[in-house]
């Protein structure tokens, strides 16, 4: 039919054509077999889905080797969104979906309620101190209360327990510590951070008496304990305190005499930053001092009374400095030969009456003083290292606290060639060129190697330091090699 109507020629090329399109039909059907198995339909499944994978593999050539970009963003997203779901599920450290209030949230059982009728103790009544004390330093000599004539001495601070609700507030309490730190590394004190709240009825004010009391227990070797609050700031970092001022004496707050005494005036000292001796003295007073602490009805009926009997005193729950003071007022003849009220030097001041008059005190006056002109405490009073989201008084502490940082850390930086660029920032510049003889350069300030920090050289056998181990140790080689020492002269043994 197709040779009468095309003619023989045409219909063996119109022959031709089909069978050809058999074949590329053919050709077409397992070229689609074949890219389903390489590009699985398990993953897209659908004819439109394939069509749209199948063409652009054939439309893209060009790109084979290296792909598709736009294919390879878009796996590389649904990838990384798999991943970010599956950590989000199963992957505890992903700090995205971290819960922080579980860090603020006491899950502890919670402790046995005392009995309100009972009087507060913290322990059994410890009688002899002074003789326990003293007989253990007679038995570990090398553990002496005094180094050089002067007292060793145990700084004390801590914070609270649980993380700051405002992520800030942590931040400055690093800040605060390596202040503290600082001073006691140029002073030779030993320091003490507490994140424990030792006595869960002794908490707010209170909670620094039962730690005290542990820390004086716990070191015999400890003449001097001095507390600081963790919002009380160093700004003197070279003022050395004048121990041997106080060596008839058991504790040391700053504060007057006729606003204690006289006026029974609430504010006449402040417990922001005291010493208090290791004795038996003072294990009394903590135990007179202690009663009115625990939380609840107690420390409200103390408020009551404290703020009817204390001048100008606003009326909250007990307070440990209105207790103090009270104690101090109404039984001055048991507790009073042994008080030092100090007000020569600022032991504690109020920020407010000062922080403003840093860049003053830094042109007229230099460290070393203690006083007004340069005070060697500062306390933010009212303020808090840990603010709450919506304090109104926090940002005005926050830049005021970070200006008394950087006041006192000046003088650190200073020792080494370094200063602050302003009070108000953290970036810092030189102030000193560098020089091949860094041990010629003078320190003013004399915080690198001051004074009191001076201790005498060792004389005698170079062995004699050593602890017995080493001793016996070092001794058994020198026995095998007499030849490792020699006197030198005034009799005292070289090394070679």
């Amino acid at each position: 039919m197709i040779e009468r109507c095309l003619g023989a020629q045409r219909s063996r090329k119109f022959h031709r054509a089909l069978r050809q399109c058999k074949v590329t039909a053919l050709c077409l059907v397992l070229t689609v077999v074949v890219l389903r198995g390489i590009i699985g339909a398990g993953e897209f499944g659908t004819p439109e889905k394939d069509f749209y994978e199948i063409r652009n593999r054939l439309y893209f050539p060009s790109r084979k080797r290296g792909g598709d970009p736009h294919r390879v963003l878009e796996e590389r997203r649904a990838t990384s969104s798999s991943f970010a779901t599956h950590d989000r599920n199963h992957n505890k450290n992903n700090y995205d979906e971290l819960n922080v209030k579980m860090f603020m949230e006491d899950n502890g059982e919670d402790d046995q309620k005392p009995d309100p009728n009972e009087p507060y103790s913290r322990g059994p009544k410890i009688s002899n101190w002074d003789a326990q004390r003293a007989q253990w330093l007679n038995e570990n000599p090398d553990f002496a209360n005094f180094i050089n004539k002067k007292p060793r001495v145990l700084l004390v601070t801590g914070s609270s327990p649980k993380a700051c609700e405002n992520p800030v507030g942590d931040h400055y309490l690093l800040k605060s510590i390596k202040n503290k730190i600082d001073y006691c590394r140029v002073h030779g004190l030993e320091i003490f951070y507490s994140v424990a709240l030792l006595d869960a009825e002794m908490a707010g004010f209170w909670a620094k008496l039962p730690l005290i009391r542990n820390l004086l227990l716990g070191h015999p070797e400890v003449e001097f304990l001095w507390w600081m609050d963790s919002d009380a700031t160093f700004t003197d970092m070279t003022f050395e305190v004048p121990w041997e001022r106080y060596k008839d004496y058991n504790l040391v707050v700053h504060g007057w005499n006729e606003m204690v005494y006289d006026q029974k005036n609430w504010i006449g000292l402040n417990t922001g930053s005291f010493l208090l001796r290791n004795c038996q003295w003072s294990l009394d007073i903590l135990d007179a001092w202690a009663p009115m602490g625990p939380k609840g009805k107690v420390t409200d009926d103390a408020g009551k009374k404290l703020t009817k009997e204390l001048k100008d005193r606003p009326a909250f729950e007990a307070d440990d400095q209105s207790a103090m003071v009270y104690l101090l007022a109404t039984e001055r003849d048991k507790w009073g030969d042994k008080v030092y009220l100090e007000s020569e030097y600022y032991l504690h001041v109020n920020w407010a009456i000062l922080v403003d008059r840093y860049e003053e005190m830094i042109e007229k006056y230099r460290p070393g003083l203690g006083d007004h002109r340069w005070p060697l405490v500062t306390h933010f009073v009212g303020c808090k290292p840990c603010p709450k989201f919506g304090d109104n008084l926090a940002e005005r502490c926050l830049r005021q606290m970070d200006r008394a940082f950087n006041f006192g850390d000046n003088q650190i930086l200073r020792t080494y060639g370094f200063t602050h660029k302003s009070l108000a920032g953290g970036r810092v510049k030189r102030v000193r060129n560098e020089t091949r003889n860094p041990l010629e350069v003078k320190d003013k300030v004399r915080l690198l190697s001051p004074p009191y920090k001076a201790v005498k050289a060792v004389t005698g056998h170079p062995l004699d330091w050593m602890p017995p181990l080493w001793r016996f140790k070092a001794k058994s080689y020198h026995f095998a090699n007499p030849n490792l020492y020699h006197m030198g002269q005034g009799g005292d043994a070289q090394m070679h």
